[in-house]
């Protein structure tokens, strides 16, 4: 995938493709064409909400990956969360209730 800054117009301050780079290999993921989708979905998101609320963004996201496979498919490529590990990737405040210390994130 081709991606300039261009790519990510509702990026937050101080978000760019190498800080998202940086994180996913920190955290033993490759990016691809699909996690890019993520990031900017929810970057899209988050630039239309004021205050996201996590089932608000996993419905958001079912929708706009419905065709294939919703957010089932997004654990699958995201395995810690598609919300909560998508959220550290696009740069983005993870939404209240997302992480769970005791149990481990799930969304």
């Amino acid at each position: 995938m081709s991606l300039s800054i261009d790519s990510f117009p509702n990026a937050p301050q101080g978000g760019s493709i190498e800080t998202a780079e940086t994180i996913a290999s920190a955290d033993g993921i490759t990016m691809n064409d699909d996690l890019w989708e993520l990031v900017s979905a929810l970057q899209e998101y988050y630039g239309k909400v004021e205050h996201p609320k996590l089932r608000q963004v996993k419905d958001a996201l079912e929708e706009k990956f419905h065709q294939i496979g919703g957010i089932k498919y997004l654990h699958k490529i995201v395995p810690t969360g598609p919300v909560a590990q998508g959220c550290k990737l696009a740069g983005l405040e993870v939404p209240p209730g997302t992480i769970d210390k005791s149990f481990g994130s799930v969304a």
